[in-house]
């Protein structure tokens, strides 16, 4: 059904649909692959990369927990300070206060004037004391909130822990994001419990080994525990928080893409190779792709463009093979009902505009010799002769037209110069009305062409077979008789043949004569049609030529060699027909020839 239409359709619009479906819908197809390919390997590069980046930025942070956790075996250097950590009682008020300054000032010493901005603060809770040195006013540190770590009744093992900003009231000016560090303190030589030192580290350290992650873009990027609760995160407001999807991250070292109608989202994770923490890098991959989509979109408009000015010069194109011959076939149409007053203007030098030419000079050839045929007198052999020589079947031309824009159309273009190079050679050999007689070879050529065009029509329904016993330059006879004979016996013969087969022969008979025999394997014709041939070739033909090729054919000869030459017809119902030209040799008439 598609193919059909297509074939249908004007011819303007098979080329331009042909020109879409070859390049536009290809190359749309191939840039949107391109384009995908392209972004999917960015995306895995991303995913590789980032990764990496995680786990350098893990194991400095890593290291950096590895050097506080050791903060506070200075206090074993300390032997005042283990001493005061190891009281449990006070006689007064005083040796309390004196003891309190001392600790205070060793942890000031040691933990705020070395030069180590994150530390916010440092406490110790031993023995329902409250040893404390901060650099910033603090609030919210109440020995309430940690009495499970007072005195000895809560055990670390010697280890550390690590409490989240939303775990405890402390605050600090201007409410800085911070890490509270909890170690406990063993006194080795007696192996008890001297109390729980606290720590609390400004969250910076972690900032600063992400900073290489948000050097390009501006990624979310946050860690936390193995419960999911957010120890930092690049949106400050968020630490502390839980992350809700966190159950739902695959914990695996490496990348992930989050894919849903609200976001669409790339996703690195890494695990810390000492404690139970996670640190996650999220971008959205329109973020991610941005350069891209501007190259994208770049190459969509250059891609818009091109197609714009393409379409519009295979518009022009189209325009400038297919209006010429629409022109020409609606042309052709008029003049086919009769109307010589066409004109086909074309500057071209090219086949359309040959073609073009030819049939604007045949047309005014045409319009010429009928004017003439109405002004002078019917019965002047002369201009009957002219007249008859240069008629040409409009429909023949329209047929030939219209098979040659098919050709167009199936872009076969040796086969369009072929015929546009013979139509061309035929209508100048029909409107040059200079010659009344032609060399034989001349006839037989203009025959071959008409033969040929009527095979590319029908293609292999047409055989021919030409043969000549004489010398076809030497002898001339009337111009244009062998082309009507022809052309009645394809018109009869492919009305009820499948295939029609059709022969030439040129020969010199016993009679000393020119015969020229074409002969068909048509249908043939009755008895009675045949009785009524004869009887009409008998009479007046001059009378009948417009009617009848044959007609035409058998009048002109006897007109210009008498009554003695002229056409004969035999033909047998089922067996095909032969028609017989006879001619006289006479090779002088070649002097007629210019």
């Amino acid at each position: 059904m598609i193919f059909k239409y297509f074939r249908n359709s004007k011819l303007m619009s098979k080329l331009m649909i042909t020109y879409i479906i070859l390049t536009v819908i290809p190359v749309s197809i191939l840039g949107y692959i391109a384009y995908k390919q392209y972004t999917l390997s960015i995306e895995n590069q991303v995913g590789e990369y980032i990764p990496k980046l995680l786990e350098q930025a893990n194991i400095n942070i890593n290291n950096q927990l590895n050097d506080y956790r050791s903060l506070p075996d200075s206090l074993y250097n300390s032997s005042d300070v283990i001493e005061v950590l190891r009281k449990d009682a006070y006689q007064n008020n005083s040796a309390l206060f004196r003891d309190e300054f001392l600790v205070n000032n060793a942890l000031s010493r040691m933990y705020m004037t070395n030069g180590n901005s994150d530390i916010l603060g440092v406490f110790i809770l031993s023995n329902n004391r409250l040893f404390q040195s901060t650099n910033k006013t603090e609030t919210g540190f109440q020995t309430e909130e940690f009495s499970s770590f007072l005195g000895d009744t809560f055990d670390l093992n010697g280890g550390t822990d690590f409490i989240l900003p939303n775990q405890t009231d402390l605050k600090f000016e201007n409410n800085p994001p911070f890490l509270l560090m909890m170690r406990e303190l063993r006194d080795y030589e007696n192996q008890e419990n001297l109390g729980t030192m606290f720590i609390a580290i400004r969250l910076d350290f972690i900032e600063r080994a992400m900073k290489g992650l948000t050097a390009d873009r501006d990624p979310s990027i946050w860690l936390t525990n193995g419960s999911g609760n957010i120890i930092y995160h690049s949106d400050s407001d968020k630490i502390g928080e839980i992350d809700t999807k966190f159950s739902q991250y695959p914990k695996v070292n490496g990348s992930f893409r989050t894919t849903n109608w609200l976001e669409n989202d790339l996703i690195s994770s890494y695990k810390f190779p000492s404690v139970n923490w996670y640190s996650f890098h999220k971008i959205p991959l329109r973020e991610l792709m941005e350069d891209t989509n501007l190259v994208r979109n770049g190459t969509i408009i250059v891609f818009i463009i091109i197609v714009v000015l393409s379409t519009i010069i295979s518009v022009l194109l189209a325009w400038n093979v297919s209006n010429p011959l629409k022109k020409l076939t609606v042309l052709m149409k008029r003049v086919e009902k009769g109307d010589f007053k066409v004109d086909l203007p074309m500057d071209k030098k090219d086949e359309i505009g040959i073609l073009a030419k030819s049939f604007n000079s045949m047309i005014q050839e045409i319009e010429y010799l009928i004017r003439e045929n109405y002004q002078i007198e019917l019965k002047q052999k002369d201009a009957e002769l002219y007249a008859l020589q240069s008629q040409i079947n409009p429909h023949f031309m329209y047929n030939t037209l219209e098979t040659i824009a098919y050709a167009v159309e199936e872009e076969e273009k040796d086969e369009v110069v072929e015929m546009v190079t013979i139509l061309g050679r035929m209508l100048r050999y029909s409107i040059n009305n200079k010659e009344k007689t032609v060399s034989i070879h001349k006839e037989l050529s203009h025959t071959k062409d008409y033969l040929t065009i009527q095979r590319f029509r029908f293609e292999d329904r047409i055989e021919f077979f030409i043969e000549t016993d004489v010398d076809a330059d030497e002898y001339v006879i009337p111009k244009f008789i062998l082309q009507p004979v022809i052309e009645n016996a394809i018109k009869y013969g492919l009305e009820q043949s499948i295939k029609i087969h059709i022969e030439v022969t040129i020969i010199v008979n016993e009679l000393d004569e020119l015969e020229i025999r074409i002969k068909d394997n048509g249908p043939g014709m009755t008895e009675a049609e045949l009785k009524q041939i004869h009887l009409t070739l008998d009479q007046n033909p001059m009378k009948r030529m417009s009617q009848f090729g044959l007609l035409n054919v058998h009048a002109r000869i006897k007109m210009m060699y008498g009554d003695s030459y002229g056409l004969a017809v035999n033909s047998h119902e089922g067996k095909g027909t032969t028609v017989v030209l006879h001619l006289p040799l006479d090779d002088d008439r070649k002097k007629g020839v210019s």
